[in-house]
């Protein structure tokens, strides 16, 4: 039996659900356990809450007790930081890593009248609505999918910006009346991705569990991790990244990097973008981290809450690895 803890919200009882039935798909019985995480108690924004990380927390406790075996995590909400003595074994196939927004009327962003207010709770989104001169409000907000709809239902705000994935995944993309160019925002780093995480020292059940393993996305989402690994700041660092597997014109995998660092008042706005080989995923981040230091990304920061100092050669510390996963010999697939 493979108990898998979850957070009790549909959205991550969803995810929750698509990861069982591809285990049990594979020959096991599977249970799946509800956790209940300061982040689904406390209605604080995640500014004041110390970040994403507080949906983590409450879950991992209950895999190092062994009250649970697996439990799987939106990878945007995990921290950068590994988890002693846990593994991420496996990150499936990414769905569309892309924002989206549902307004009143069926409005586009650039449909929507300056002063309009856009609810969301992403300080990155906000930086980036800002750094479009489109003169909209925002306004904070948390909450399940449905408790968001319902402020542009009733009125309360004009529109909300939601991942595209997560309405995919509950099945209501029929509500979604524009899809996000990333040129217009880029994403959160590892947004769209599932994060299947265990104990380390549980052999049997990583064989298992990296079967599921998509050896593109993983390289995509450490790419981007990297870049807020190298830059991170709490929460009050509005950062977006979008790493896309191609191939160059000899026909090898590559890595296409684009990454945004802003403030939120929209005076300040800085995207750099890079390519690099498959196989040094994270030195491509690092590398477009530095891009973005050395042309002023510090001035996104707080005075009082600055990124680190650069390290030599741009790289982080080995210890500070943006994710540790086990990596699957199964051969990469190619995107066209």
């Amino acid at each position: 039996m493979v108990r898998i803890g979850s957070r009790r919200s549909n959205l991550a009882m969803t995810q929750t659900g698509l990861i069982a039935d591809r285990l049990r798909a594979m020959g096991h019985e599977v249970e799946i356990v509800e956790i209940v995480t300061e982040g689904d108690t406390n209605r604080a924004p995640l500014t004041q809450l110390g970040g994403t990380g507080i949906f983590a927390t409450a879950i991992r406790n209950a895999l190092r007790d062994n009250r649970i075996d697996l439990t799987v995590h939106s990878l945007k909400d995990l921290p950068v930081a590994p988890a002693p003595g846990l593994t991420i074994a496996a990150i499936p196939a990414r769905a569309d890593a892309r924002d989206a927004l549902i307004a009143r009327d069926g409005l586009t962003l650039g449909e929507l009248p300056a002063g309009a207010v856009v609810g969301t709770g992403s300080p990155r989104r906000v930086a980036q609505l800002a750094a479009l001169g489109l003169g909209l409000e925002t306004r904070e907000i948390r909450g399940n999918i449905d408790r968001r709809i319902d402020f542009v239902r009733g009125g309360e705000l004009d529109a909300i910006v939601l991942a595209r994935a997560g309405m995919s995944r509950v099945g209501r993309l029929e509500e979604i009346t524009e899809t996000i160019d990333p040129l217009q925002m880029l994403p959160a780093p590892g947004q769209g991705a599932l994060a299947l995480e265990l104990r380390s020292d549980d052999e049997a059940l990583i064989e298992v569990v990296r079967q599921l393993d998509d050896a593109d996305t993983r390289a995509a989402v450490t790419a981007e991790r990297a870049v807020l690994a190298r830059l991170e700041a709490g929460c009050s660092a509005p950062l977006g990244a979008l790493a896309e597997v191609t191939e160059d014109v000899d026909g090898s995998l590559e890595i296409s990097l684009r990454a945004f660092v802003g403030r939120t008042d929209g005076t300040f706005d800085l995207r750099r973008s890079q390519t690099g080989p498959f196989d040094q995923p994270e030195q491509l981040g690092h590398d477009v981290a530095e891009l973005l230091l050395a042309d002023g990304a510090l001035d996104a920061f707080p005075s009082d809450e600055q990124a680190p100092e650069p390290t030599p050669g741009g790289l982080l510390p080995r210890d500070a690895d943006p994710v540790t996963v086990h990596h699957p010999q199964a051969p990469r697939s190619v995107k066209k």
